[in-house]
């Protein structure tokens, strides 16, 4: 960060150059990544004291912090322009005219100096005080000379124990705003504030309640500005100990996330409504520039994890043999599988992990997805770890999760149905044709991959996303119907988002956001549909994955399950092995419910908007408003689909009645 004089920093913004500056001797920070409309300040963030004050300061640093807004940089860490108070408000006050900004001798009935501060003192606290407040007003100037107009979120917090009512978690005060011209921003403000949930508390926001807003920041403000609206708020100290200034981690994450959601809304509504522009985005407020910070985090993220993929460990190696052993003989003896040795030290990957400096990525939104994926990864690693043994299962719940009742029921559902008759004529696609039909899709859609034989997977055909390269089950065939569906599933959405990852500065769509299984075979399932290959006979091969996991869940017993499966739906022998395999591969493998709850999901999500974003690479449902989010901003690129995955009905009556009675 630099070190700039006022005037220095002045002269940056009048050239409307961005920067990360200490001025005025380190009295406060300006933080400008892109000059947009929203304007942030944390002016009570500070808790310095210069060293001549020191000496003659009385209070205790527990008794200072009571009365300063510790952590209020961190709730506006992700806007693009910033002012935070380094200085304590107890050697001067920002929030209060030069002349009365500096205590004579006490503050909060506390006696704060051991005698009154000097002239000179106070002088040399009063020049950093307006050095503050001419900053201020070229920043605002510069914004107001782009946008016509500019909003300031005066942000602030409170100490609530010693207030015998019940008080909000967010004031806002106007007591100082025009509320007839500003008026439905307030509003606005307030319902977005009101959408903020935060764990194990209520969270209500109010206006005036308990602060008017009566501080000096916004009449400085309305007296030098006509076109810029300044909406002091107020935080209940919800996310610390008032009294110890501990924080509360968990609290104050999910608060940066709501607070960065209800700022920007109500940043573009304002915009909407009184900037030049009457299309506005959250990107648009928001800065479209990577930190150094993200990028670094993600490359260090990346070099650990980049080998980590589950499916070349939790494949057998002895598959084809132990496969011959079991369907030769009599059956009632399970199979006994041999795994590739994992090639990571599991201590030192997750010390690694948690090393991560993910505190450093001030956006709230990106620090979200990344702290997901950690934490994912964690659960990959003890999943792997345990390939083979008892504990394999336990983690596979962790990971991936278990069939609900609805999952079952819906399975079931499916299972009911009578599936188009198929024709005994119909012709049967060995795997050496599959290959050649891939690889001229594949050539057709311009994916740039390879396509070859493999023994040594359980699916009919799987994509190895490290190497872009589609296996193909050199036992496996294929109808042509069949051959159609999994183009588009393997290369249309798993090959086109590896791919796709490649494309990106930032990596982690290359390892994988939270959830990105469930919602990669949901889209994958989706394409299919899309494509009009998707048959009943295709869901009820999915409905059959999740009636094997739930058996295998009940049975704990591959000889039991392979017969349960065998005889309840009447299934071939080789399929009924397939499909018990892909269960208990492993230890007991719980993914494959998943496919029939993400085509549910991923379906919902299309009847309501465009889905393309989530091609970005192996993406998740949980961070789908942060990808679009980047999309927008400008850091991810946008993908483009090989085909179009706008939701229309598919033209079938009959499946399009099963697909919507999904629950």
């Amino acid at each position: 960060m630099l070190t700039l004089s006022e005037q220095e920093c002045i002269a940056r913004i009048n050239k409307k150059e961005c920067f990360h500056a200490l001025v005025a001797d380190g009295a406060f920070i300006v933080k400008i990544d892109e000059y947009t409309p929203i304007i942030c300040a944390a002016i009570h963030n500070g808790h310095r004291l210069r060293d001549e004050l020191q000496k003659s300061f009385l209070l205790s640093k527990q008794e200072r912090f009571y009365e300063e807004d510790p952590f209020t940089d961190e709730l506006i860490s992700s806007f693009p322009i910033q002012l935070i108070g380094n200085d304590s408000r107890f050697e001067y006050d920002l929030n209060r005219a030069k002349t009365l900004s500096t205590y004579f001798k006490t503050a909060w009935n506390k006696q704060v100096w051991q005698k009154p501060l000097s002239q000179k003192q106070r002088s040399i606290s009063h020049s950093k005080h307006q050095s503050f407040y001419n900053v201020l007003e070229a920043v605002i100037s510069a914004v107001e000379s782009e946008f016509n107009n500019a909003i300031v979120f005066d942000i602030h917090s409170y100490n609530y124990r010693r207030i015998e009512k019940d008080t909000p978690t967010f004031n806002i005060g106007s007591g100082q705003i025009d509320v007839e011209r500003w008026g439905k921003v307030v509003n606005h403000f307030e319902r977005q504030l009101n959408r903020i949930e935060l764990p194990n508390l209520d969270v209500r926001a109010a206006t005036d309640e308990v602060f008017q807003g009566r501080g000096y920041l916004i009449t400085h403000v309305n007296s030098h500005f006509d076109n810029t609206l300044v909406l002091p708020t107020e935080v209940k100290k919800v996310f610390m100990d008032e009294t110890s200034g501990e924080p509360y981690p968990l609290v104050l994450e999910e608060l940066k996330a709501g607070f960065k959601d209800a700022i920007t809304e109500t940043a573009t509504f304002f915009m909407r409504r009184y900037g030049k522009k009457k299309r506005v985005r959250r990107a648009d407020v928001l800065s479209s520039n990577i930190s150094p910070e993200v990028l670094s985090l993600d490359k260090q993220l990346f070099t650990l994890s980049r080998h980590i993929e589950t499916l070349n460990f939790i494949n057998p190696v002895n598959l084809a043999a132990e496969r011959s052993k079991f369907l030769k003989r009599s059956s009632y003896n399970a199979p006994a599988f041999t795994y590739k040795q994992l090639n990571i030290n599991p201590y030192t990957f997750r010390e690694q992990l948690y090393k991560l400096p993910v505190d450093d990525i001030l956006d709230a939104s990106i620090a979200q997805l990344y702290r997901h994926v950690i934490d994912n990864l964690a659960s990959k690693i003890d999943l792997l770890t345990t390939i083979g043994t008892d504990e394999f299962v336990y983690n596979s719940l962790k990971y991936y999760g278990e069939p609900s009742q609805a999952d079952i029921a819906n399975a079931r559902f499916l299972l009911h149905l009578n599936p188009e008759p198929v024709s005994a004529e119909e012709s049967l696609f060995d795997a050496d044709a599959a290959i050649d039909y891939f690889r001229n899709q594949a050539n057709d859609w311009q994916l740039n991959c390879r396509v070859e034989k493999s023994a040594k997977i359980v699916a009919k055909a799987m994509v190895n996303n490290e190497k872009a390269l589609l296996l193909v089950n050199k036992n496996a065939r294929f109808t042509k119907k069949e051959l159609h569906a999994f183009a588009y599933h393997e290369l249309g959405i798993h090959m086109l988002t590896t791919i796709n990852a490649k494309q990106h500065d930032l990596k982690v769509f290359g390892l994988g956001l939270a959830g990105n299984t469930y919602t990669q075979e949901g889209i994958a399932l989706f394409s299919e549909y899309c494509s009009g290959s998707l048959t009943i006979k295709r869901l009820q091969t999915i409905a059959l994955r999740v009636i094997a996991v739930n058996y295998m869940l009940q049975h704990d017993d591959f000889v039991k399950t392979y017969h349960t499966l065998l005889n309840e739906f009447e299934l071939e022998k080789s399929f009924a092995f397939t499909l018990t395999t892909r269960v208990y591969r492993g230890g007991g493998f719980t993914k494959d419910f998943l496919y029939l709850r993400g085509f549910r999901d991923v379906l919902a999500l299309a009847k309501q908007g465009p889905i393309d974003n989530l091609l970005v690479g192996k993406t998740g449902l949980m961070d789908f408003d942060v990808i679009n989010e980047l999309v927008e901003r400008g850091m991810i690129n946008r993908p483009k689909p090989l085909f179009d995955l706008s939701y229309q009905p598919s033209g079938d009556p009959v499946l399009d009645f099963i697909v919507d009675s999904l629950k």
